[in-house]
């Protein structure tokens, strides 16, 4: 017999998620009976994929960007409303549904951020860094999330909605303000020349931003751990 587990605290702060909660449960109320929450999952894998379709091909013609706009809202629909069905429905499945959603977050991040790295804003080793601190960080909310019981989504105030909105925003912003795109300067960074734009930047100060989140929660929470679980004295 398996045991039931308990399921963890989930902590949003982010600024949208009042207003994202109740537009979620007004949608779960209303899906379909024959609707479930593993295909709702499935559609945001599909929204991960559209994303990085419309990056590759933007590189044949920038207003491909729409499709990746498009496939952000699928992705939210899906990843956002999976959750919400089981919770409205009361057929949570906690050890399953923590199982397959974070492992899909997972394939769907990759393939995100390798078509972020093959479209033309941004180039493939930054969108690595950019994706190793996204990692960074999902790795600390799930030991968190063992250890505490809690699964921290969102920081300073942002969590995947935010981002999906902010990253719409530049989808635009790239392909409708000519120098944006145009502007490049070559970079030796480590032996390596790159060809640097704008949104090369911006990724790299995201990556840092991860990095720095993920060292804040790290220090912040050694205090914690050490206190809980102090030296053994012999």
């Amino acid at each position: 017999m398996s045991e039931e587990k308990k399921q963890a605290a989930r902590i949003q702060t982010s600024i949208l998620n009042a207003a994202e909660k109740k537009i979620l449960v007004y949608l779960a109320e209303r899906m379909p009976s024959w609707v479930t929450s593993d295909m709702l999952t499935f559609v945001g894998f599909l929204g991960s994929i559209l994303i990085a379709a419309g990056y590759a091909l933007s590189n044949l013609n920038l207003h491909w960007m729409w499709l990746s706009c498009f496939g952000l809202f699928v992705n939210w629909f899906g990843d956002s409303l999976d959750g919400s069905l089981a919770r409205v429905r009361n057929t949570q499945r906690k050890t399953y549904g923590f199982f397959i959603d974070h492992n899909v977050d997972v394939i769907n991040e990759t393939i995100m951020f390798i078509g972020f790295g093959c479209s033309p804003m941004v180039n493939m080793s930054f969108a690595m860094l950019a994706l190793v601190g996204y990692f960074m960080l999902s790795i600390y909310v799930y030991i968190d999330c063992h250890l505490k019981g809690e699964m921290r989504l969102t920081y300073g105030g942002l969590g995947p909605t935010e981002f999906r909105i902010i990253m719409f925003f530049i989808y635009i912003a790239f392909m409708y303000i000519p120098w944006l795109s145009a502007w490049k300067k070559d970079v030796v960074l480590f032996h390596n020349q790159f060809s640097v734009g704008l949104f090369d930047y911006i990724t790299v100060a995201i990556a840092v931003l991860l990095f720095v989140f993920y060292l804040t929660s790290l220090f912040k929470d050694l205090a914690y751990y050490n206190k809980i679980d102090p030296p053994v004295k012999k």
